[in-house]
């Protein structure tokens, strides 16, 4: 580690602060949660975070294709140490540099980001958990490197909070995506709801949007059996930090009751949790905090295997 960016050092703190804002400005579901962290883990976490906003962004500001691609193989270099990065990003390579899981997540979700470069048509769930895995699973095995998360066991629960998460967004964000020529909803579910869909369509359109909000309630099913094996983990997480995951990973979850509530009906706009709805999700996020199996006092419920059964040989999934 450079000698700037020793712990205690201004420049160090002042990477964390960057980072911070990048944070605060970007997600006001995790800013709300951040408050929660301690001052070290909410400086890591939000070196992690800007990160993958960073990767997220190079591909969705690009104005082409060939930059965005460009754009991550830039970043790539700067993980490696092979070009020169500002100071938070070269927080995140000494981080990497010293933890291999932690890394081949970051390569991972460069990798998935990446794959939006190309118009998104998923036929099947297995298509779609494999791209979830890259966009957001990695993010929480990112951020069990941060968090002093130091038991293997807890990597599948933490990528499942990923995946959950990705999942809600691709059921809040389908006329967005729509218009940005991708369709993340399985072709196979979308047949079963009555919609002719032939491979490489997009086939979202207004008339069919009573079909598409049933399939819309199934992956909303799907993602609460992922929300629930994340909660079961949250007991490998240090109770400082256990309580600021919970809370992000509840106001997330949120989001899909809410849609759900609303008949998952896409056409009407994004669905946004309003501030009542948070601070009583806030409360019983704290409330939840104490039960037996995110206090972990609780017997240890395996992790379901079947969750990962599309995941299989991925970087910290379940066998």
């Amino acid at each position: 580690m450079t000698t700037a960016l020793q712990p205690g050092s201004a420049a160090r703190e002042a990477a964390f602060a960057e980072a911070v804002a990048t944070l605060s400005a970007g997600s006001k579901t995790f800013r709300l949660a951040s408050r929660l962290l301690p001052p070290e883990a909410l400086g890591w976490g939000a070196i992690v975070y800007r990160f993958c906003r960073r990767v997220d962004d190079a591909v969705d500001e690009a104005p082409s294709a060939a930059e965005a691609s460009a754009a991550v193989t830039a970043l790539r270099a700067e993980l490696d140490g092979a070009a020169t990065a500002d100071a938070p990003m070269q927080l995140f390579a000494q981080l990497c540099a010293v933890d291999p899981v932690l890394r081949g997540a970051a390569l991972a979700l460069m990798e998935g980001v990446e794959s939006d470069l190309t118009p998104a048509r998923f036929e099947t769930d297995e298509e779609l958990l494999r791209y979830a895995y890259g966009v957001a699973g990695t993010v929480g095995l990112m951020m069990c490197g941060v968090i002093g998360v130091r038991d293997p066991a807890a990597h599948p629960h933490a990528i499942d909070l990923g995946v959950a998460m990705q999942l809600t967004n691709i059921c809040r964000d389908v006329a967005d995506d729509a218009a940005l020529d991708r369709r993340y909803l399985p072709a196979a579910r979308l047949r079963a709801a009555g919609i002719t869909v032939g491979a490489g369509e997009l086939a979202i359109e207004l008339r069919d949007s009573a079909a598409i909000a049933g399939v819309l309630h199934e992956l909303l099913d799907l993602a609460e059996r992922y929300y629930a094996s994340a909660e079961a983990g949250m007991r490998y997480i240090p109770w400082k930090t256990r309580v600021a995951m919970i809370v992000a990973a509840r106001l997330y979850r949120q989001i899909g009751h809410k849609l759900r509530r609303n008949g998952a009906r896409f056409e009407r706009g994004r669905t946004v949790v309003g501030a009542f709805e948070k601070a009583v999700t806030l409360l019983r996020a704290l409330i939840a905090c104490c039960g037996p199996t995110i206090a972990g006092y609780g017997s240890r419920r395996p992790h379901d295997p079947l969750l990962h059964r599309a995941l299989a040989g991925l970087p910290g999934t379940a066998p």
